[in-house]
């Protein structure tokens, strides 16, 4: 059976399917062990990872949800978040998973929009509810610590018990490949959250196959499963009856304890990830760990940097919630920007602002469409014109920038939305990002576009300080222009505290080009810099 075949039965995409016959084929084989804490005490096997979940899949029913019901879970990694995951679908119900870090009206909209009666949530996120209207939210069963009131709310203690009867959980049909698995809220920069309906065809078809995976591999999910990007990887591994490491929440400092006590053999590094890891201090055991491979996305100067550091192999992986990672490439590549060549159920074409193809070497935007049913979303929620705006021609339109070359490989440029276009030349401001953070007093950036008095545009880069140090605008400046054209150079230089940000973490570009040049902001220009074409 091929691997197209085989993700269209049951038994290897529907995660109940996959769990009970890991169960059965390997129970004692270790699933997941959460960090931090004692390898002998938080791990759990094949065998106690269902049983938990059939614990609380029964409270669930306790609580009236049924199949096809929306659940929403509002928690961090860990295992209280792992256990109501697996067990919404175990029942054949829609996982609605929330960023830890929503609150206020984003918050407020997907609780009116989600259609999800029901919330699991840690104690401690509870005052965030007291901020919003409740929507069609009623009940909120709490984990992590006691229950507290919230106004309009029913906010009782989750309580798992054994004594449930095993035919709740009996099922009147089985669960297909292409039902909907979750929903999943992305962050827009801009408007209000949608809601991203994903099928476990989509989910399964996300897990990254593009290398020989040995019995001992376990990957580690260092990035919050709340997010596609973490929560493919968890699985990936059920679908191969491996294991996963499960950390709290990524920090620097944490990193490599993690990768070491759990044996984790390789990990997807997202965003920032590998740069703060890349500015600690040099050590001697930079390479005394299990780690074999990491995939680093997006992937530019700190990907060869950190394979090179840390002793392993580098790849990467482009992916988005609405589609099922097209492209892979690795291992051993160098080149910044570099997404690889599609993966074979996939077909991608770069075409102008009309869907016609580019000519080879040029820049436009990326659309996909998939010969595997259902490896794409099924839609935005209650957004018809959302969807039918990003299927529009029966592609899948990502808004992303791409070129491909010669060879076939697909590189990403920049979101469309954030090329900036000066005297002439367009810049990118994904490779200038990773451009200012190769300067070691630079811990986060974000490059925009600020009006020109001439025309067009100007480049002004809102700057983080890594923590402890001094970073200097003229230093940063003149750093920049030893490595880069002339005409990528910005003028203006303003350093923050904290970028600011959306729940799930992207930067909200719009607020830093509506704040545009502040009056802290250094102006080389104004500072007597002059860089041309032979600076």
């Amino acid at each position: 059976m091929s691997e197209q075949e085989a993700a269209l039965s049951r038994d290897h995409a529907v995660l109940r399917a996959m769990l009970e016959r890991r169960a059965a084929e390997r129970p004692q084989a270790p699933f997941v062990q959460f960090w931090p804490g004692p390898a002998e005490t938080c791990t759990w096997s094949y065998a106690e990872t269902l049983a938990r979940v059939r614990r609380r899949a029964a409270t669930l029913v306790r609580h009236g949800v049924r199949r096809g019901d929306h659940v929403l879970c509002f928690m961090g990694n860990g295992p209280e978040l792992l256990a109501t995951w697996f067990a919404i679908n175990y029942l054949g119900a829609v996982y609605v998973p929330l960023n830890t870090a929503s609150r206020g009206r984003p918050l407020e909209h997907i609780l009116n929009d989600a259609d999800a009666p029901l919330m699991i949530a840690e104690a401690s996120l509870l005052p965030r509810l007291r901020e919003v209207a409740p929507g069609k939210l009623s009940v909120v069963l709490t984990v992590a610590g006691a229950p507290e009131p919230v106004p309009g709310l029913d906010v009782v203690a989750l309580e798992d018990r054994d004594d449930f009867a095993p035919a709740d959980l009996d099922l009147d049909r089985p669960i297909e490949p292409w039902d909907t698995q979750a929903i999943m809220y992305t962050s827009g920069t801009t408007g209000s959250p949608k809601g991203v309906i994903s099928s476990y065809t989509q989910l399964y078809t996300m897990g990254p196959d593009a290398f020989a995976v040995a019995d001992d591999e376990r990957c580690l999910i260092c990035g919050p499963i709340f997010h596609c990007g973490s929560t493919l990887y968890v699985y990936a591994q059920l679908a191969r009856g491996l294991s996963i490491g499960m950390m709290r929440e990524f920090r620097t400092q944490d990193f490599w304890p993690a990768v070491r006590e759990t044996g984790s053999t390789y990990v997807l590094l997202l965003g920032v990830m590998a740069s703060f890891l890349l500015k600690a201090p040099p050590a001697a055991t930079d390479r005394d760990h299990p780690l074999r491979r990491a995939f680093i996305t997006p992937f530019g100067e700190d990907g060869p940097a950190f394979a090179e550091r840390f002793g392993v192999e580098a790849w990467t992986i482009y992916n988005m919630t609405e589609i099922a990672s097209p492209l892979h490439a690795g291992p051993g590549i160098t080149e910044k920007g570099i997404a690889g060549q599609p993966r074979p159920w996939f077909e991608l074409r770069i075409v102008d602002e009309h869907d016609l193809e580019v000519p080879e070497g040029a820049t436009g935007e990326l659309v996909i469409r998939a010969h595997r049913p259902w490896a794409l979303m099924k839609g935005y929620y209650n957004n018809p014109t959302a969807t039918a705006e990003a299927m529009r021609n029966g592609w899948f339109h990502t808004g992303d920038g791409f070129r491909r070359t010669a060879d076939g490989n697909f590189f990403f440029v920049d979101r469309l939305k954030d090329v900036i276009r000066r005297r002439g030349e367009n810049i990118s401001s994904f490779a200038l990002e990773a451009e200012v953070r190769t300067h070691p007093a630079v811990k986060e950036c974000a490059a925009v576009a600020v009006p020109s008095a001439l025309s067009e545009d100007e480049v002004l880069v809102v700057v983080t300080p890594v923590d402890g140090a001094t970073l200097d605008a003229e230093d940063l400046i003149r750093f920049l222009a030893a490595g880069i054209p002339h005409y990528m150079v910005p003028r203006y230089v303003r350093q923050v505290e904290a970028l600011p940000k959306t729940a799930s973490g992207k930067v909200q570009k719009h607020e830093l080009r509506a704040a545009g040049v502040t009056s802290d902001t250094f102006d080389r220009e104004a500072a007597g810099i002059r860089i041309g074409r032979g600076s």
